[in-house]
């Protein structure tokens, strides 16, 4: 499968019309596109798309306009690439990241014992 069968044709101008005009639809249009790229993501990804959507989602339900959504997602985003556990410095110094991780506690694991049936 090349690149032009996985993606499907957008086109912005309707998208844009339909967001005016039918704010409603569009919403919908739009979170059933998320769920379907999602959907198609592998399995390992798909928690921390989840999650990360999740975010973007109160980021805009909290923002007072589409513009300052718009700047705190964008600036959400940066952080990560350039914050301080962030992506550039990750690849710049990838194996103080991996001493770090190797270095993390293990967490404590609890032994549940099922209740003794009373028969």
């Amino acid at each position: 499968m090349d690149e032009k069968e996985k993606i499907p044709d957008f086109d912005f101008d309707q998208w844009s019309r339909i967001a005016r005009e039918e704010p409603e639809k569009f919403e919908a249009m739009r979170q059933d596109m998320i769920n379907e790229l999602i959907a198609q993501a592998p399995d390992h990804l798909k928690p921390r798309m989840t999650g990360l959507q999740w975010q973007v989602d109160q980021i805009r339900k909290q923002a007072g306009n589409p513009m300052a959504a718009c700047l705190l997602i964008s600036q959400k985003m940066w952080a990560n690439v350039l914050g301080e556990t962030g992506l550039f410095k990750a690849l710049q110094e990838p194996k103080k990241i991996l001493h770090t991780l190797e270095q993390a506690p293990a967490g404590k694991v609890l032994s549940f014992e099922r209740p003794k049936s009373g028969k």
